[in-house]
């Protein structure tokens, strides 16, 4: 398993319309092969920042399936237009804690 990470930076005072439009979203990525777990958590003290984590059997699920898909194009157009910058991804292996 592994973990992809992202910042999100929702342009100013648009946090509302991004939670309803990740709400639309969500169904999208959840029904990828390879597809775990999804978090979207606001920042505690950065205002319109988000931390996105989602858990993948592999970093090709996400990559070669996921942003390959029909569905990405469509994910793309309910949030891309909500960050400014775009977010760059980063992705994680095991936990070296259990």
């Amino acid at each position: 398993m592994i973990v992809e990470q992202a910042l999100l930076q929702v342009k100013a005072g648009q946090s509302e319309q991004f939670f309803a439009a990740m709400h639309k979203a969500k169904p999208l990525i959840a029904a990828q092969p390879g597809f775990q777990s999804i978090e979207v958590r606001p920042s505690v003290d950065r205002p319109d920042q988000f931390l996105l984590l989602v858990r993948w059997e592999s970093v090709e699920a996400h990559r070669d399936g996921f942003r390959k898909s029909p569905e990405y194009a469509q994910w793309r157009a309910l949030l891309h237009d909500f960050y400014d910058p775009m977010p760059s991804v980063t992705y994680f292996g095991e936990t070296i804690f259990s």
